[in-house]
Order: structure tokens, then C-alpha cells, then sequence
């Protein structure tokens, strides 16, 4: 299913004339099951996806959307493990909080401890998250289409669990005081969602943390479907549900590769002077440009902006047009040299 919520996502952001159209004529269309939640669905995906560009945009490889239609979802490596976890959070985290806001009508907050002791000093009550629907509706959405019993398909629906877990890990217990002259002498509590960037954050960390999975090949060579999938089940119980697993190694995402869909990091910017800069960003250069192969150039443009703004009663504004100056840095091919930065041989070379 998360390859139909991407490939309906692309369908959403394409420019073509009509195109929303066809995608929401497809799922008034579809199963009844869909036709409920469709809108939130398609939310939580965005979400996702523009979560995970930001996570990567200063990476080798920065959630390209190529990343995200099928194609470049059949490879099970630990990007794409991202991808997948980090879809079912957004849909599950976009769920609830359309619950709790009272936008769905099959639905509200989570009241089902209101009343009940939740630890010394405070009760629960108030407008809980309702992350249970949420998880539901994710589950049913994303995890439906796989049906396969490979190897492949049991770490999609791992990762996508562990999405879905991050979310619970990142939920927050807000309290309010009661009592003569705000004692607080009892507390009510109750669970709020998450800011969504706190989810992509936990997810970041569990994708530099990845494990590979690895099957009993022989038993994989059997034939014999129970066995594989015994296999299977011995690899993933060695694992916690909370991290991320992958089959494959990362290819180069240094170089071009249209076959795969990786566009490389050839004119990519990177940021070489900039206030604030966390670490991550300062190294960009050195990560995306010199570890590739690649030199920094320095590149400055002129962009018109607004200035030495007057407010003038009543009610106008009138400002200057100023020129700056803005400096940015790109990652190149060095002269004479391929992508790689290895240098070309000339052609009476053997």
C-alpha cells in the first residue's frame, strides 16, 4: 500500500492539468475503505516525504522523489527503510490528530483512563491523543498491500511498525493544576502529539542505526515456504520492533545512476560559511563535494529585495529596491576529471 500512497502523492503534485482530478476520481472510485479517511491518508504522506527531505538535505542521498515511487522502493536498504517508517509515523501522527481535533466523524480524544489514577499526585483527563485509531487506520493503509511472505516484504511492515512506535516514543503528557489558589494540589494529565519534527528526528537516529537482516540463506534456498518463512521469523526476533532494518547495502549515491534514479551530488549546494550552522551542515562540503570527488565553487548572485520600508498613515507602505549580494557554494567536477574525480586517460593512453 505505500507504494499507492506515493504513486497517488505524485499524482497530487504533478503539473499536468486535471491530474488532482484523476486522483481523486480513483479513490471515489476505489474500495469503500479508502473513500473515509483518503484525505488524511494523502496529508500524513506528504508529511512524510517532506520530513524526510529535510531530514537528508544535507546527505549524499536527500530523499530525491525518485526515492519515493515504486521503483525506487523495491530496493530494501536502509534509505529506504527510512522511507517506509517514516510514511506510516505521518500517516498515523496525521490521523490522530485529525481525531482529536474533532475532524473525523467516526472518532474523537482518547477518554478511555479520563478519571483513573495515572501516578502520584495526578489523574487523567482532559483530550488524549487518540494514537491507538491512528495506528489503526495507518496499518490498514500501509501495511495491507504486503502480502508477499519474502524476506523483502516481513522488513517493510517491520519498518513500517517502527514508524508507527516512533510516534509513541515521541508522545508528550501535558498536566493542569486544580485547587484552592492554583495548589495543584491534584493534577489532570493527558497525551499530546508529538511535533512531527521530533518523530523525523527519533527516525533520523534509527536510520544511522540500522541493522542488516540477516536470513539463514539455506533455509531461504529450501523451497519449502514454511522453512523460509521460519527463517524469517528467526532473523526479525533478534531484532527490537523499535529499529530500523535493511537487506541490502547502500549503493553510491556520490554518482549519477538515472537507472536507479540517483541523481548524485554533482551541482548539489552544500554550506561553507553560514551562522548557526549545526555540525552536520559545516561538514556538507567536505561530505557532499570532497569525499565525492568533487571541488566547492563559490557562486554570486545579485537578488532584489525590499528595503528602507515607511508606513505612511493611513494605509501604505512604500520601500526601496535593494541589491545584495548572496553567496552560495555548489559542489562541481573537477577540470579534467569524471564525477568520481578520478582523472580521464587520454584517448592514446592504453
Amino acid at each position: 500500500m505505500v507504494y499507492f500512497l506515493f504513486w497517488l502523492l505524485s499524482l497530487l503534485y504533478c503539473a499536468r492539468p486535471g491530474s488532482a482530478w484523476v486522483a481523486s476520481n480513483l479513490l471515489m472510485t476505489g474500495p469503500k475503505a479508502y473513500l473515509k479517511y483518503a484525505r488524511s491518508v494523502q496529508m500524513g504522506v506528504q508529511t512524510g516525504v517532506v520530513e524526510c527531505k529535510h531530514q537528508f538535505s544535507w546527505d549524499r542521498w536527500n530523499c530525491p522523489d525518485s526515492a519515493t515511487l515504486p521503483k525506487g522502493l523495491r530496493r530494501a536498504t536502509r534509505e529506504t527503510s527510512f522511507v517506509h517508517a517514516i510514511s506510516a509515523a505521518g500517516v498515523m501522527h496525521t490521523l490522530a490528530r485529525n481525531c482529536s481535533l474533532g475532524d473525523l466523524d467516526s472518532c474523537g480524544c482518547d477518554v478511555s483512563r479520563n478519571g483513573k489514577i495515572g501516578g502520584p499526585g495526578w489523574l487523567w483527563g482532559g483530550c488524549s491523543a487518540n494514537v491507538d485509531f491512528g495506528e489503526k487506520i495507518s496499518k490498514q493503509y500501509v501495511d495491507s498491500q504486503e502480502t508477499g511472505q519474502d524476506p523483502r516484504a516481513a522488513v517493510n511492515l517491520h519498518n513500517n511498525a517502527a514508524g508507527r512506535l516512533a510516534v509513541k516514543a515521541t508522545m508528550r503528557r501535558v498536566c493542569r493544576c486544580h485547587g484552592m489558589s492554583q495548589s495543584c494540589s491534584v493534577k489532570t494529565c493527558w497525551t499530546q502529539l508529538p511535533d512531527f519534527r521530533d518523530v523525523g528526528n527519533y527516525l533520523k537516529t534509527k536510520h544511522s542505526q540500522a541493522q542488516k537482516l540477516n536470513i539463514d540463506r539455506k533455509h531461504m534456498r529450501a523451497g519449502n515456504s514454511a522453512v523460509s518463512q521460519g527463517a524469517i521469523v528467526d532473523a526479525l526476533d533478534s531484532i527490537a520492533r523499535t529499529e530500523l532494518i535493511y537487506l541490502e547495502e547502500s549503493p553510491d549515491y556520490c554518482r549519477r545512476n538515472v537507472s536507479m534514479g540517483l541523481p548524485g551530488t554533482e551541482g548539489r549546494e552544500c554550506v561553507a560559511h553560514k551562522e548557526a550552522a549545526t555540525q552536520w551542515e559545516r561538514r556538507s562540503c567536505r561530505r557532499l563535494c570532497h569525499d565525492c570527488g568533487l571541488r566547492v565553487e563559490e557562486r554570486r548572485a545579485e537578488v532584489l529585495s525590499s528595503c528602507n520600508c515607511k508606513f505612511h498613515w493611513c494605509c501604505t507602505v512604500d520601500c526601496d529596491d535593494c541589491k545584495r549580494v548572496v553567496v552560495k557554494h555548489a559542489c562541481v567536477r573537477r577540470d579534467g576529471a569524471d564525477s568520481l574525480g578520478s582523472r580521464r586517460r587520454s584517448r592514446d593512453s592504453k
